[in-house]
């Protein structure tokens, strides 16, 4: 098992650094005392950023940015084939998985809390982040987000509490050793990795095994497949849901005109704190509820939790509004499978606009295979939607699949859906059918978000 620790004073090269975890990382490799260097395939905003830290970031992945590195981190999307990869195997330069390293960063910490599902990852353990914070607890943080109230998506603390994203892609969160493990959701994802559903809730009970003893496991309490895997869990279980047989369930709910939830926060059927949440949609209480039960575990008290999650303002690509153009306002979210493009939606659907555009970059010939008619139906609530070009992420073009076939389907389902291939062609559909009052949502885990800061770039923005 390789040591972070005894790479002080050395050089690590992270292949893929650009990314919204990678990045993070690099605080505490850098707070460990080593010397980072890394490559991307892009100038990113992220890359702009790790620069002004002094790292040394190489655009292109190349054998010869690896050479004279002691150790070598790179992402589970990072193949085997990659050359930076390939070199390091050659020159036998030690190699790290990405999660293998965020496992290795959270031991010694007395309090581990793993946040994991399909949908809402980012957005709860952000939330729990700036509780523990505002708490007075001093947390370290790692999301995949940027969360302006940490500064970011990282934060270093002191060893007593270590909050964390855990995604199970390639089953990654399977490197972690939590003592709380925050279960949101097992929607089914990532079947390019997993074989089914099946499959994929299995990768949940080994998470699960990773707790200790006394560990606790915190889970929606009305999603069947959460449930069954609490049941053989053999740890202490508490839940959260809509209903009062949770442990914790909002009651008095209701929406402001944006969409915006207020509700009480039961404790075991005892009414405990108030919360007025900034973000909206039905999702954001779930994610709430979550994060304070969490929060519970770890010793927070309920008004003070309450606080901090009537001023969380949301992570950025969180249903983020990005600006107002043309009397429009153009919101960005990071959902990419469908389920996670209705719910986005059903949040647009809650605000004032004369119409909603939906604005869909689909992410990886895999997910847009094994979700297909999925896909077909998930903008059905928005007016109009678009659909770009299929972002490739980590994929090759297999050639049998493409965005038209997806219009094509939503046609046949009824939406009025057009074609848009490139973020030019998109612009200029917008531009010329958009009317004062209606509002934009982009959605996709690719660059989708370009499109967004491409248009304030081509029109006046102005203040919400």
């Amino acid at each position: 098992m390789i040591d972070i620790r005894d790479y002080r004073g050395k050089r690590v090269h992270m292949i893929g650094i650009g990314g919204s975890s990678m990045s993070g990382l690099v605080d505490f490799l850098l707070d460990e005392g080593c010397v980072v260097t890394g490559s991307d395939r892009a100038e990113s905003h992220y890359v702009e950023a790790l620069r002004e830290k002094g790292v040394r970031v190489f655009i292109g992945q190349r054998a010869e940015n690896v050479r004279g590195a002691d150790l070598i981190v790179f992402s589970a999307a990072i193949a085997p084939d990659n050359p930076e990869r390939a070199e390091a195997k050659r020159l036998g330069i030690p190699e790290m998985e990405r999660s293998v390293l965020l496992g290795e960063l959270m031991r010694g910490y007395g309090q581990r809390i793993c946040v994991c599902g399909t949908h809402g990852k980012t957005t709860t353990s952000a939330m729990i982040g700036q509780v523990l914070t505002e708490c007075g607890m001093d947390p370290s943080v790692h999301i995949g987000g940027q969360l302006d109230a940490l500064g970011g998506g990282t934060r270093l603390g002191k060893r007593d509490a270590f909050v964390a994203e855990a995604c199970e892609y390639h089953s990654s969160f399977l490197e972690m050793s939590p003592t709380v493990a925050v279960v949101l959701n097992i929607d089914g994802d990532h079947y390019d990795y997993y074989k089914d559903i099946d499959d994929y809730e299995l990768a949940f009970r080994d998470f699960l095994e990773r707790l200790p003893e006394n560990g606790v496991a915190v889970g929606y309490g009305e999603d069947a497949r959460v449930m069954r895997r609490f049941a053989e869990s053999g740890r202490r279980c508490v839940t959260y849901g809509w209903s009062r047989v949770n442990d914790f369930a909002p009651e008095n709910l209701a929406f402001n005109d944006f969409g915006c939830p207020s509700f009480d926060v039961l404790e075991r059927g005892t009414p405990v704190a108030h919360l007025d949440l900034q973000i909206s949609g039905d999702f954001s209480v779930l994610n709430a509820l979550a994060a304070f039960a969490a929060a519970r575990q770890a010793g927070a008290e309920p008004e003070a939790i309450a606080r901090t999650l009537s001023r969380f303002a949301g992570v950025h690509r969180r249903f983020e509004l990005t600006g107002v153009i043309d009397g429009v306002r153009m919101y960005h979210d990071y959902g990419h499978n469908p389920a996670e493009m209705r719910a986005a939606i059903s949040v647009a659907k809650k605000q004032k606009a004369n119409r909603v555009w939906a604005v869909m970059q689909p992410h990886t010939f895999s997910r847009v295979k094994n979700f297909f008619d999925e896909y077909l139906t998930c903008t059905k609530a928005a007016d109009i939607t678009l659909v770009t070009d299929i972002c490739a992420a980590r994929e090759k073009d297999p050639g049998d699949i493409h965005s038209g076939m997806l219009v094509e389907g939503m046609k046949a389902h009824g939406i009025d859906a057009h074609w848009t291939p490139s973020f030019d062609d998109t612009e200029a559909y917008l531009r010329a059918h958009w009317q004062k009052g209606d509002l934009v949502l982009t959605m996709g885990c690719g660059d989708i978000n370009l499109l967004n800061e491409q248009m304030a770039k081509h029109g006046d923005t102005k203040d919400r």
